[in-house]
């Protein structure tokens, strides 16, 4: 289903909307650079990093968001989308990569092209313990389930390294992780409510 459509299940009343300000140019970048991919299915769990590129995906007509329950359901609809003629990326945190390794396999096994963005916790300023262990183990992780694995740690390298990563999927038929840290996102804070 299209959001927007009144088809859809509403969200619970207990979920937050993901907001942002004005986005960093690297974020609308990412989007750019799916479009001119012909990436049609974006997959993923709400993340306040992704927050720009979600609603970007939301509001065109020649894509679908497809919101996930948990991340390792995005490699299957990758996979899926690919047997079925269309490119799709899978939008994560790095929180979600441990749900995803049992999956992964399925990439290699089927000979998937695949992408995913990551966006990292558990480095800088990270003020939850729990995000620590995933975030230091999440490259390695993507790594030793043959996933090529890319870090961008600067806005100016984000265009570049995210359109390699397509390339390499959908012209070289790889399947490419790109770590987006925990710096080039930001501070995140904790909010009472």
């Amino acid at each position: 289903m299209r959001s927007g459509d009144s088809t859809r299940v509403a969200a619970p009343a207990y979920h937050r909307p993901m907001t942002d300000t004005t986005p960093a140019p690297w974020q609308e970048r990412i989007f750019e650079l799916l479009k001119a991919a012909d990436v049609r299915q974006v997959a993923y769990v709400p993340d306040a990093g992704h927050a720009h590129v979600i609603r970007r995906v939301q509001a065109d007509p020649d894509m679908r968001d497809v919101v996930l329950t948990t991340e390792e359901e995005g490699v299957a609809v990758a996979a899926g989308a690919w047997l079925g003629g269309q490119r799709a990326v899978l939008l994560m945190q790095s929180s979600g990569v441990g749900n995803c390794v049992n999956m992964f396999s399925l990439l290699a096994s089927a000979d998937v092209p695949f992408v995913t963005l990551v966006t990292m916790r558990g480095e800088h300023a990270e003020f939850n313990p729990w995000q620590v262990p995933m975030g230091r183990a999440a490259g390695e992780a993507m790594s030793m389930m043959g996933l090529t694995v890319h870090r961008v740690d600067r806005a100016e390298d984000v265009g570049e390294t995210v359109g390699a990563a397509l390339d390499a999927a959908y012209r070289g038929g790889q399947r490419v992780a790109v770590l987006l840290s925990q710096r080039l996102i930001g501070r995140k804070q904790w909010v009472a409510r």
